[in-house]
């Protein structure tokens, strides 16, 4: 691995930074700096239209979706100038995660399924922030299958008629536009009777219902669809082909959520360092530095996976699915992180309230929010099959309803 920039890099690295220092919203620098997994908020502001706005401002100055075509509102920058400007980006980068489904998955569905005046009409405003995107995939009945899914779309003339329900839809409850995975033939195997469609969420029979998480806050969301049009041309890819469609989303998730998962070490690391205990100094703990050492292996380990994901990109290759290994790591440790910094707390660590508990609830909020990231992108059993097969070449699962119709597959309830 090469960690030095080459001159072309360097010199723009240097733009971006001098950009960004000049333009960044420098007010809430110290509020998104303390936020942490599961609580990024501001006091003062609604923190989607602070991200509208501060992506609109790198749209229009040519800083948006650096990596795609200036036709469809990017840059036509490498994939490493991609990465070098999200390391300057810092702490304001937060405010983009608001985008990463759109700009991440949608965004790269979009161009490569797309037919090329939608290109041109839906990916601008999606890369300039104007306008969110959300990923309608997972069903109650799938759990980790998404081929597993029951979303009906019938043809009706040059329409298409939806029925049924998706779950776990981040972002949905403020999302202007989606893509969408149905079923189309149940006569044939489920990977084979799947089309991808992409339609308004204004749409009448689109009803999204907030699910409200232990935290408090309502991430996700239950979204139904009753009778719900949707014209043909807004299909992407070919009728029953949905599944090659989706298996370019799902790459380009596990990219954009694998390299990018939060591991709560800095902040347990920089809170034992001023944690009193009743016998000294956190940090001076054989049992405390026993785990800190642990969890900082692990930290470095996935740091320097990056890092070989980031060196293919400046070589102009295209990374392997050991992001996989960076959500799958990083999912687990952030829970257990929180857990020990909770165990740490005390009796205080069961207050919650930002203004009330130590380090204000930082760990709390982490701790309740780390299921979903476990969840979200792929399970961590999903996670683990995709090491184990795309990069260790172990034999594949046993899936003994891979060949068999959709309709013949056994389910409860069905005689």
């Amino acid at each position: 691995m090469n960690f030095d920039d080459t001159p072309q890099e360097a010199e723009f690295r240097a733009v971006a930074r001098a950009w960004i220092a000049a333009n960044a919203p420098k007010q809430y620098e110290e509020e998104l700096r303390k936020s942490s997994l599961g609580r990024t908020q501001l006091k003062n502001a609604n923190i989607l239209e602070v991200a509208k706005a501060w992506q609109k401002k790198k749209a229009d100055a040519g800083w948006a979706c650096l990596h795609w075509p200036k036709d469809y509102g990017g840059r036509g920058s490498s994939p490493i100038e991609r990465v070098i400007w999200q390391q300057e980006e810092g702490v304001f980068g937060k405010l983009s995660q608001l985008f990463i489904i759109g700009h991440g998955m949608c965004g790269p569905t979009m161009m490569a399924f797309a037919r090329e005046e939608h290109k041109r009409t839906y990916l601008p405003p999606l890369a300039s922030g104007e306008k969110v995107w959300c990923q309608l995939f997972s069903e109650p009945a799938g759990g980790s299958d998404v081929a597993g899914l029951r979303t009906r779309a019938e043809k009706d003339g040059d329409e298409w008629v939806i029925n049924g329900q998706k779950i776990w839809t981040s972002g949905a409850h403020y999302s202007d536009y989606g893509i969408l995975l149905t079923r189309t033939d149940p006569t044939v195997p489920k990977h084979k009777g799947l089309t991808m469609f992409f339609l308004d969420m204004k749409s009448p029979g689109v009803e999204v219902r907030p699910i409200k998480q232990a935290s408090g806050a309502s991430d996700f969301n239950e979204v139904y669809f009753t009778n719900v049009r949707v014209p043909d041309h807004q299909r992407l890819g070919e009728v029953n082909d949905g599944w090659n469609v989706s298996l370019t989303t799902l790459m380009n998730e596990r990219m954009s959520i694998g390299a990018g998962v939060a591991t709560g070490f800095p902040e347990l690391f920089d809170y034992c360092s001023s944690l009193m205990l009743d016998d000294g100094p956190a940090i001076e703990d054989r049992a405390v530095r026993s785990k800190l050492a642990n969890w900082a292996v692990k930290a470095s380990g996935l740091k320097y996976t990056s890092m070989r994901a980031i060196s293919a990109l400046s070589k102009g290759e295209r990374p392997g699915p050991e992001n996989s290994i960076g959500k799958l790591v990083a999912g687990s440790m952030i829970q257990d992180v929180a857990t020990y910094a909770l165990d740490l707390q005390g009796a205080a660590g069961v207050i919650s309230g930002p203004e009330d508990a130590e380090v204000a609830g930082r760990f709390q909020a982490m701790l309740l929010r780390a299921p979903g990231t476990r969840v979200e992108g792929g399970t961590d059993e999903i996670m683990r099959n995709i090491i184990a097969e795309r990069v260790l070449g172990l034999p594949g699962d046993i899936r003994v309803d891979k060949d068999v119709p959709f309709n013949k597959i056994p389910t409860k309830g069905r005689s």
